[in-house]
């Protein structure tokens, strides 16, 4: 590692630019921590500013790699790096990258060729964790991209980001939306609105998933408004035995997509 720079005080303006970031503080770049995420900014067309790894890090491979996205890779101590890192157990390696461009475009250059003819809208998710862990999934099932409303959590946070294991860095989102901006964009994408809704007597399966939807999910703690409601199209239910009366917003999300992505393999 001796090929690399070395900053040596813990004030140094980078090093306070990258708790900046960290800290949401900085509208432009991401922060990304440990040797999975970085390995998944690799594998994505995310624009990488620099890289810090802690001092002795012996995973040169990784390192070489980064080196041929970016010409900023500082090494430094580990003290220093516990001073910037976000994790209790730092795994040596952090990223500063380009926050990815999201938008409505975003979506419609990918809607014609997404597997899975849904697109998600989450409405004042707060929970980082649930959130990056809906993205995971969604990937997973092949959708045609998330919509973030205003007042969620922040998809590129860190600790949404390693929810999502990576998946936030390849998917189309439209972050900070309005809910009747959605449901007119819906509208004209003539894809059909549907919401999970507890009180709803549809169940999921009952569904013909191979319609384009816009899959819409509430607030892990208060659900969707009934005036909400009445502007959706369709509402379903996940049912459930014994006196469970919710599931965590992540498991429902993949029960929903799994059922809308083994219909649309059945064509």
């Amino acid at each position: 590692m001796s090929d690399y720079e070395k900053i040596f005080s813990r004030d140094n303006q980078r090093l306070g630019n990258a708790r900046k970031v960290r800290d949401g503080k900085v509208s432009t770049q991401i922060f990304i921590e440990g040797r999975r995420l970085a390995e998944e900014a690799l594998r994505s067309d995310l624009v990488i500013d620099e890289c810090f790894v802690v001092e002795g890090f012996r995973d040169r491979k990784l390192i070489d790699a980064v080196a041929k996205r970016t010409s900023d890779v500082v090494e430094i101590s580990k003290r220093i790096f516990g001073s910037i890192a976000n994790t209790n157990r730092p795994q040596g390696i952090i990223i500063i990258a380009k926050r990815p461009k999201t938008g409505i475009a975003t979506i419609n250059s990918i809607m014609v060729s997404a597997p899975l003819p849904v697109v998600i809208f989450l409405k004042e998710i707060n929970n980082p964790s649930n959130l990056g862990a809906i993205f995971r999934t969604a990937e997973a099932a092949g959708v045609a991209g998330l919509i973030v409303s205003n007042n969620s959590a922040d998809v590129f946070s860190p600790k949404a980001l390693r929810a999502a294991m990576g998946s936030s860095f390849r998917l189309a989102v439209w972050e900070g939306a309005d809910f009747g901006d959605c449901l007119q964009w819906a509208k004209q994408q003539n894809l059909t609105t549907i919401a999970a809704d507890a009180q709803s007597e549809r169940d999921y399966t009952q569904v013909d998933w191979k319609t384009p939807r816009l899959l819409i999910f509430g607030s892990e703690a208060h659900g969707l408004a009934d005036d909400d409601l009445d502007n959706i199209d369709e509402t379903i239910r996940i049912p459930m035995d014994g006196g469970t009366e919710s599931l965590n917003l992540a498991v429902s999300a993949g029960i929903i997509l799994f059922e809308a992505k083994r219909q649309n393999q059945l064509c």
